[in-house]
């Protein structure tokens, strides 16, 4: 049930006041966009939405307005109850206090008028997050046109096209805008893919629900969940602790915490007292740091070329040897009873064999017998000439179709749906060079290519029907990861998986939280022994595309239980609550934590942390040294030239954004 959901009105003859955020799209992440900037960063918000129902879910009987709307009522209600409960959040105040409500628009397409209309020409900033590329890059371009300042976060699935679209766009600033600050124009068009930022998070919850990976300037770092200690035993720490999970992470009626869980909800960035004072419940910590792998591509599954085995039948070979030891036989005893030398012994064999020579007449009798010899044997060649011809055919052709899952396969990971999101966890996997099976029911996915040139065992199939996860080897997996765009397969697929193998790991992707919740509680106490994790794609990337939007860098964003722990790269100029103080002082519980400061000069830095350091691999050179320092201490005072990555809450990044905007004012 939906419950009250207050009246949300359109406003059409109001002008929307200048520096608000404008947020285009059509599905889930627009909406929850729209929610992570009005009810965490307390921006006004106009939101377009094409009227109708939403495509992704023709089942959910209101429109994209009607959903927009439920979901605004949920969050201002729970907001409230939070507000009322005296929780702390790591913000100061109310950060939607005197902020209007979302301003909802409908439109069928983002054409100038609609654009004009949602006030683009006096926003700070545009969000496109359509599913369609296409209508994304012409809305860019649109509203570049009308408002060259305007900041552009940009959803595209295409890396390529994505970067040569952000020159084009930054390019198209700086001639509007000469002179124009090379930071500003750093973020001034930012692309982003839903199915990359939320990829990693999926990939790891499918492996082992415990390990997160962020990547900056060239390294990987690993934030682990670790179970509680037992008794008498001492929790390690890692770098440091970055969450406690919920009370309830052990009770198999629990369910995983989120912002409306009270007190039993997960902790993130605990301090010391409340880590020690923590007993009985998991951690996740700052594990590892170590070197990314720069260039390091998908592997395939089976090999890069085509081996003798997957060419020719296992009979056909052992038919070959038994001719080539026929042929070797007729050699030694022509050897042996004749006086001729091995290579004219060996050169009338083949004559012999090929039916290429005279008859031999006049010859000895053990000359005439090896030549009959010979030639019963060639006539053997012969069929077997014809077998492997056809077998080396037949491999051409099956080369360009799916390849099946093997006899002998166990311990991979099954993965249902090659859409934009399976396809980015497809490449995921394969890079951690995972044994994977993929199920599909459109023999023309997005994904299909991949998988055909990868060598990734492949079922054509609905999951829904009986036999085709018992053809993907679902027995024999390590873990299920259901990733389909409707929520009920997903849901049948985890269910029937569990029936066959009580203890698999399984991931589902699930777009209602509550209906989320309701899944995993039960799937929990049906399967208390068994991983079971629920993850909503919208959930993960918007607060991605949220910190893109105020203008800054996410390095990565990590799932703890339903919430969400973001790791960011800032710039101590212009933030009091970092200038100044000292490691130590600037650590707020709740809200933010320096993990690493960037010791190269101001100069040197390289603009985008998350990109890989370039060097050429197959030289002498070798990877430059991380001017990231990860063993802090707690005494040093961080100053104004000094650039920090930081793990911080949704609140804590967003009061460090609001304060900053305080500060330098809106150009």
């Amino acid at each position: 049930m939906l419950g009250f959901v207050p009246p949300l009105p359109q406003q059409p003859g109001r002008p929307p006041s200048a520096g608000h955020m404008i947020v285009c799209g059509d599905d889930a992440l627009a909406r929850r966009l729209a929610v992570e900037l009005r009810y965490v960063y307390g921006e006004r918000v106009t939101l377009l939405l094409p009227p109708g129902r939403d495509a992704n879910s023709p089942e959910t009987p209101l429109t994209q307005r009607g959903r927009a709307a439920a979901l605004f009522g949920r969050m201002s209600a729970a907001m409230n109850r939070a507000g009322n409960g005296g929780g702390t959040t790591g913000g100061s105040g109310d950060t939607n206090a005197g902020v209007e409500a979302v301003r909802i628009m409908e439109a069928p397409e983002p054409s100038d008028d609609v654009l004009e209309e949602a006030g683009v020409d006096r926003a700070a900033a545009l969000a496109l997050v359509y599913d369609d590329d296409e209508r994304n890059i012409r809305a860019a371009l649109t509203a570049r046109r009308l408002n060259p300042r305007l900041r552009l976060v940009i959803r595209l699935y295409n890396r390529k096209l994505g970067q040569h679209l952000e020159e084009l766009l930054d390019q198209a600033a700086a001639v509007a805008m000469p002179g124009i600050d090379p930071a500003l124009l750093d973020a001034s068009t930012t692309v982003l893919s839903d199915a990359d930022t939320a990829a990693p998070a999926l990939a790891a919850t499918a492996l082992t629900g415990s390990s997160k990976i962020i990547q900056a300037e060239g390294l990987l770092l690993r934030a682990a969940e670790r179970p509680p200690p037992r008794p008498g035993e001492t929790a390690d720490p890692g770098l440091c602790t970055l969450a406690l999970l919920s009370s309830t992470t052990n009770d198999p009626a629990g369910a995983e915490g989120s912002d409306s869980s009270g007190d039993e909800a997960p902790q993130l960035l605990p301090d010391e007292s409340a880590v020690a004072a923590a007993t009985g419940r998991g951690t996740v910590v700052l594990e590892a740091v170590s070197r990314a792998d720069p260039d390091r591509p998908a592997t395939r599954m089976g090999g890069r070329g085509a081996p003798l085995a997957q060419v020719f039948s296992r009979r056909l070979r052992w038919s070959a040897l038994g001719v080539a030891a026929a042929a070797l036989a007729l050699v030694i005893a022509s050897l042996l009873t004749t006086e001729d030398t091995a290579i004219h012994s060996t050169y009338l064999t083949l004559l012999d064999l090929l039916g290429m020579n005279d008859p031999a007449e006049g010859a000895p009798a053990a000359r005439q017998i090896i030549q009959l010899l010979s030639g019963i044997a060639g006539l053997l060649l012969l069929p077997l000439l014809l077998a492997a011809v056809l077998e080396a055919f037949g491999t051409l052709r099956t080369a360009s179709s799916l390849r099946r899952p093997p006899r002998g396969l166990s311990g991979h990971v099954v993965l249902l749906g090659l859409g934009k999101i399976g396809t980015r966890v497809l490449v995921r996997l394969r890079e951690l060079d995972i044994p994977v099976v993929v199920v599909e029911e459109d023999p023309d996915a997005r994904g299909i290519p991949l998988a055909r040139s990868m060598h990734v065992p492949t079922v054509i199939g609905d999951v829904t029907q009986e036999g085709v996860l018992e053809a993907a080897k679902i027995r024999r997996a390590r873990a299920l990861l259901a990733l389909t765009s409707i929520d009920t397969t997903n849901l049948e697929a985890a269910l029937y998986a569990r029936s066959v193998k009580p203890d698999l790991r399984v991931a589902l992707r699930l777009y209602d939280d509550e209906f989320a919740t309701a899944v995993y509680r039960t799937l929990r106490t049906a399967h208390p022994g068994a991983l079971t994790r629920s993850r909503s794609v919208s959930h993960l990337a918007a607060p991605s595309f949220a910190v893109a939007m105020m203008g800054r860098q996410i390095l990565g964003a990590v799932p703890v239980e339903r919430k969400v722990m973001l790791f960011a790269a800032l710039e101590v100029a212009g933030h009091p609550q970092l200038e100044g103080q000292t490691v130590e002082q600037a650590f707020r519980a709740g809200a933010w934590r320096v993990l690493a400061i960037d010791a190269t000069p101001p100069a040197d830095r390289t603009p985008d942390l998350a990109a890989l350091p370039p060097y050429n691999p197959d030289g002498d050179a070798v990877p430059p040294p991380s001017g990231l320092v990860w063993d802090l201490h707690p005494g040093y005072v961080l100053r104004a030239t000094d650039r920090v990555v930081i793990a911080a809450t949704r609140r804590g990044l967003a009061e460090l954004l609001r304060r900053q905007r305080s500060v330098v004012p809106r150009q």
